[in-house]
């Protein structure tokens, strides 16, 4: 897979409503893929963005966390958590394939396919950035500062 992916013209259903990623209307996308709802290492990353969810907007940005969960799951971690962010139930895996985030993991000796954490920025559409292997802590505040370099860069 190359770093030429595009956004898929498909609707995906969200904690609040639903979205086509190829019609979004921010001139910034951040898309992060996480294993699962209400797990340590998600918690962190979901809280992360939310709790900058301000900076990313004035930076016309909008973040969109996707797991394999439910949208009843995603509601119930969103209002638990009192996360601000979107959240897309992909259950079908069309996304996670699209992005090649589906990898073999290792859990207690067995061999299990699970969601490699992995985020990815887009700019009008078009892949900027990719992060492959997240580490949680932190990583909502390096977002953040690598999308003010893209921008002032993109000046």
């Amino acid at each position: 897979m190359s770093d030429q992916i595009s956004l898929p013209n498909h609707n995906f259903p969200t904690t609040s409503n639903s979205i086509n990623l190829s019609e979004h209307p921010h001139e910034w996308l951040v898309i992060y893929f996480y294993p699962k709802d209400s797990t340590p290492g998600c918690t962190t990353q979901a809280v992360g963005f939310s709790c900058l969810q301000d900076q990313f907007a004035e930076l016309n940005t909008q973040i969109i966390g996707v797991s394999r969960d439910s949208v009843k799951t995603h509601q119930n971690f969103t209002a638990k958590q009192n996360l601000t962010i979107e959240l897309i139930s992909d259950k079908e895996e069309v996304l996670c394939k699209h992005f090649d985030v589906i990898k073999e993991k290792n859990m207690y000796g067995k061999k299990v396919f699970g969601i490699e954490r992995s985020t990815f920025i887009f700019h009008h559409g078009k892949l900027i950035k990719s992060y492959r292997k997240v580490k949680a802590a932190g990583h909502a505040e390096q977002v953040l500062e690598d999308i003010k370099t893209l921008q002032e860069v993109s000046q």
